[in-house]
């Protein structure tokens, strides 16, 4: 074979190895999601891309196959092609006993950095860039190469899967998606641009309502509103006037026994036209919707969604009233500030320091103050329950807790309750 013969051969053999090699990674790191949305749109070949990656013992035999006859074929050439030529050209300048090894050792490293260069890391690379578009393009041809080399593919195959049994291993690819996978996804797309920040909170806290139970936005029961069922009509007005709520609950002698709820506005119109109200009248009065304090958010929404309700008393495992929720509250964990209508419980006064209310929930001061964890997470709800944990014993102002960078420390308490935190950065790390 001359020269120009065995040039030719070897780019034959670099672009058919180029082509297995970007093969290889594409189908290997297509995108299951994105393979299946063509599929939708009708593209066959995302169905044949799809059915590999399931079941992908013959293309990897069929790869390396390919690779190796190709890898042996170029190296034949080049040592009996390309090593005679060198030789000669190097006996111009020297005719040492070393000459025939040397243009053999030449000969092996040309061979090798174009296979490397051109056959395996190009391709590579520009199949890792766009492996869905790569793998497309290059599924036919390798169907094709494992329907000519069959046996030999059926063969090796039929080992491996062997070897894989006796250890049990299986070789089923799976690629189903975790919730922290997704949550990964979604911070690679708003590092890259593709997600917006706001639609990025929106899908963080959708993945938080999962996480958090119901107690983390409900209003507590000392700061409940509520209606006697013995207040007169001057006490009514006087309540509602001072705590303009939608909705009131009705007790009778307390919170421990609710009767049910009213709609202020029912309650108001029904004044406009009738002197005497009782406040247990059916036209008016409405039975709440009692749940455990255990819920996620979540499962609330789907007992608002399946109850036909906004609006829930929440009670504890002794079956005492706890607090209230409503569809509002649940919302504004995922709307935020779109559909709150609170004050800030977590205010930035400068670069180093921070106002937190002691009933803000934990999530959301990890979230402003980027800390990934607090100590016994499950015993506390709230960042003055990570105080009281904390200090073991009743708060009070000055009190203070190290943790992470921060200094927490409680400069307003209301009856044993932490009402505010003053939150910095430590000075001493």
């Amino acid at each position: 074979m001359g020269l120009f013969e065995a040039i030719l051969s070897l780019a034959a053999l670099i672009g058919i190895s180029a082509v297995i090699s970007s093969a290889e990674i594409s189908l290997a790191g297509a995108r299951k999601l994105k393979l299946q949305s063509l599929e939708n749109e009708g593209d066959e070949r995302a169905r044949l891309v799809l059915q590999l990656q399931a079941q992908p013992g013959r293309f990897i035999t069929v790869v390396q196959i390919g690779l190796n006859m190709v890898a042996i074929l170029g190296g034949v050439i080049g040592e009996s092609a390309i090593s005679p030529v060198l030789e000669k050209l190097l006996a111009q300048y020297s005719h040492a006993e070393w000459l025939q090894s040397a243009a053999s050792w030449l000969s092996f490293a040309i061979v090798t950095i174009a296979f490397i260069l051109l056959a395996d890391l190009i391709p590579k690379r520009l199949a890792m860039t766009n492996p869905e578009a790569v793998a497309l393009r290059t599924v036919r041809i390798m169907l094709f190469c494992i329907f000519l080399f069959k046996p030999i593919v059926w063969l090796f195959d039929a080992i491996a899967n062997g070897v894989f049994r006796l250890f049990r291993i299986s070789t089923v690819r799976e690629d189903n998606l975790t919730p922290e996978d997704i949550v990964a996804l979604m911070d690679a797309g708003a590092e890259a641009g593709v997600l917006k920040a706001q639609e990025h909170y929106l899908i963080e806290n959708i993945f938080d309502m999962q996480e958090r139970t119901v107690t983390s936005t409900m209003t507590t029961r000392e700061n409940i509103v509520f209606l006697d069922r013995t207040f007169d009509r001057e006490k009514v007005i006087a309540t509602i006037k001072s705590n303009p709520h939608s909705k009131l609950l009705i007790c009778d002698n307390g919170l421990d026994k609710i009767l049910g709820y009213i709609e202020s506005h029912s309650l108001l119109t029904l004044y406009l036209q009738e002197q005497q109200v009782s406040l247990t009248d059916q036209r008016i009065l409405r039975k709440p919707l009692f749940i455990p304090d255990t819920l996620s958010l979540f499962e609330v929404l789907e007992l608002f969604k399946s109850a036909g309700e906004d609006f829930a008393v929440i009670v504890n495992e002794y079956a005492l009233v706890v607090g209230i929720v409503t569809l509002n509250d649940v919302m504004s964990i995922v709307m935020g500030e779109l559909v709150s209508s609170e004050e800030e419980q977590i205010v930035r006064r400068d670069e180093s320091s921070w106002l937190i209310d002691g009933a803000t929930p934990l999530e959301d001061v990890m979230r402003a103050l980027e800390i990934e964890t607090f100590p016994d997470a499950e015993n506390y709800e709230t960042i003055g329950g990570f105080m009281m944990y904390m200090l073991r014993k009743i708060p009070k102002k000055t009190d203070f807790v190290l943790y992470d960078k921060y200094k927490f420390e409680i400069i307003d308490t209301e009856n044993f309750k932490i009402d505010q935190l003053m939150v910095s950065l430590r000075k001493d790390i």
